[in-house]
């Protein structure tokens, strides 16, 4: 009966996680003077300059929540990319949006955030090893104690004729952090002490604690800066749940193939083929 009752709990926390998420995954309507949003507000397009691209999310976030979005657009002739963090800032309190995250909004107070690279972006301490990430077909990443579906997490780029050969990374189809159709994410994870670690999740992988001891008294909003060569990008709304049928199968196929594009030899439906290849 414990076990049974334990399980009700936990069931109920994700489904409530699940509904929060599909309720606050779009952006506020309090951005830069350079950001334009479509009607959804779960798009975000910088239309000028390579400044003034500083979104946040509509709501605060709730522990463990990630605010995931999608480079759906990338500009060339600038330096720098996209940059996440949180902030304690009400963003509907702010008299004037900051120019840029780095350093204006952070200068502000209360407010962490991290410089999306084309590599590198992993964050540990002096003497620290690279933790475990788990297995990439696992169904679930972990962080701490938050437990987030990978499949939505990960950006996939196109398969290409030739892209088991010139992508080293194709048999994973995980994409550079900064390419379009890259996943980036941030949500902050509580700590014993009343605290909590900021955390940047880049196409599944965790990159550590980007930030630690944060507030846990005021709400934090997710900080989104569209900045410089991204362009536009997409909130993602991610399902706190168990992992479909389909998904699980996609998992098992994906394991047991050198590249996507052997996929297409398989005895499969072509819906099926296209659903393990994240066309």
């Amino acid at each position: 009966p414990a076990t049974a009752v334990t399980g009700i709990v936990k069931n109920s926390r994700v489904s409530a996680m699940a509904s929060r998420c599909r309720l606050t995954a779009r952006f506020h309507h309090v951005h830069g003077t350079n950001v334009r949003l479509d009607a959804s507000r779960t798009r975000a397009t910088r239309v000028e300059s390579f400044a003034n691209g500083l979104c946040f999310s509509q709501e605060p976030l709730a522990p463990g929540q990630i605010f995931l979005v999608e480079i759906e657009e990338k500009e060339l002739g600038w330096c720098g990319h996209l940059r996440v963090g949180l902030t304690a800032h009400d963003p509907q309190s702010l008299e004037v949006v900051p120019e840029y995250s780095l350093p204006d909004l952070v200068n502000m107070g209360d407010t962490w955030v991290f410089a999306i690279t084309r590599s590198h972006n992993r964050v540990m301490e002096d003497g620290e090893r690279a933790r475990a990430q788990g297995s990439p077909w696992e169904p679930f990443l972990l962080i701490e104690r938050v437990r987030i579906p990978r499949d939505t997490l990960v950006g996939r780029s196109k398969p290409g004729r030739y892209s088991h050969i010139l992508d080293d990374l194709f048999k994973m189809n995980v994409l550079p952090a900064t390419a379009r159709r890259s996943r980036i994410g941030v949500l902050y994870a509580p700590q014993p002490d009343g605290t909590a670690d900021m955390h940047i999740v880049i196409n599944g992988e965790d990159m550590g604690p980007s930030a630690r001891r944060l507030p846990t008294t005021r709400p934090l909003y997710a900080v989104v800066d569209v900045f410089a060569s991204t362009k536009s990008v997409r909130v993602i709304p991610v399902e706190y749940g168990f992992p479909s049928l389909q998904t699980l199968c996609r998992l098992v196929i994906q394991k047991h193939i050198v590249h996507r594009l052997a996929i297409d030899g398989l005895d499969l439906p072509p819906p099926l083929k296209s659903f393990c290849k994240h066309e």
